[in-house]
């Protein structure tokens, strides 16, 4: 269940079953990037009706009209609105693209959680990547990705799921989620899209778009983690859920987390673990991946 490098698509669900509108239904996830400014979408003027519109930016930037005023929308920031209703939200002229993820859903839950936290925070949201309204809509996609969402319990369970961590997310903001900085964020993100690749700190340090020295400091302080520890955290926990959930070769694995080399793999699997992937794999213990320390 891996984020498919540099492949963006876009699912539609449509099952039957009452209790998706009585409680929640999941109609669409995407992942995208919009280069041409014929992006453009008006809240009163699309065919669904009841849905209710997740959509967090990854890179680039958009823009969104609600009630009079205008939001940029940079990495990290994300809005909720309904359909249909008085808003606007396309690629500006002034920015070169937009990636984001969305997720539209329905139902009677849905409304309620997102009237909540249109009404406690706004419309438009800053969410750290590291949240778990993000965490679970990046898992929701990663599920449609692999074709795991079959029928209608599937996707309500995702729905409803989602509702719940925006209440969380909600009730919590200001207590126990601080908000990172902006280029810390750009790198994250950039992260767990691009690990399968074999990206490394050069390439973090770019989308920062900060010295090498200022971003590796201001990273560690925000995550204590250095750029190459949080990097490798996201391949381990990724080989870890692929050893657990499939029977690909501890090769394929590599190279589906960003090694090219299977040995060095299994050196920095044996150091954060404790034990070999193969091991791993065959015993029965669950082990927790809570921190990544590497070289």
């Amino acid at each position: 269940m891996l984020l498919e490098n540099g492949g963006f698509k876009s699912f539609g669900f449509h099952f039957s079953g009452e209790h998706q509108n009585a409680v929640a239904g999941l109609y669409s996830v995407g992942w995208e990037r919009e280069s041409t400014h014929d992006y453009d979408y008006d809240g009163m003027k699309r065919n669904e009706f009841g849905k209710y519109v997740f959509q967090y930016t990854f890179s680039g930037a958009g823009k969104i009209e609600v009630a009079g005023k205008e939001y940029t929308l940079a990495a990290g920031k994300a809005f909720l609105v309904q359909i249909p209703s008085e808003h606007r939200y396309f690629l500006p002229d002034d920015s070169e693209h937009w990636e984001f993820m969305y997720i539209t859903i329905y139902g009677e839950e849905a409304k309620r959680s997102f009237d909540f936290v249109n009404e406690k925070l706004g419309t438009v949201i800053q969410f750290s990547p590291e949240s778990s309204p993000i965490k679970l809509l990046m898992s929701i996609y990663q599920e449609a990705v692999s074709r795991n969402i079959t029928d209608a319990y599937e996707s309500s369970a995702m729905a409803y799921s989602f509702v719940m961590e925006l209440y969380r997310y909600a009730l919590n903001i200001g207590v126990s989620t601080e908000k990172w900085p902006k280029q810390v964020e750009k790198a994250i993100l950039y992260a767990k899209k691009y690990y399968p690749s074999q990206i490394g700190l050069n390439d973090l340090v770019a989308e920062s778009g900060l010295s090498k020295y200022h971003f590796t400091r201001l990273f560690h302080k925000t995550t204590n983690l250095t750029p190459i520890q949080y990097l490798t955290k996201i391949r381990i926990d990724k080989a870890i859920e692929l050893l657990r959930m499939t029977n690909y070769s501890i090769d394929d694995i590599a190279k589906l987390v960003g090694y090219s080399n299977g040995n060095y793999f299994i050196k920095v699997f044996h150091k954060r673990i404790g034990m070999s992937p193969g091991q791993f794999r065959e015993s029965k213990y669950t082990v927790p991946v809570d921190h990544v320390m590497t070289d």
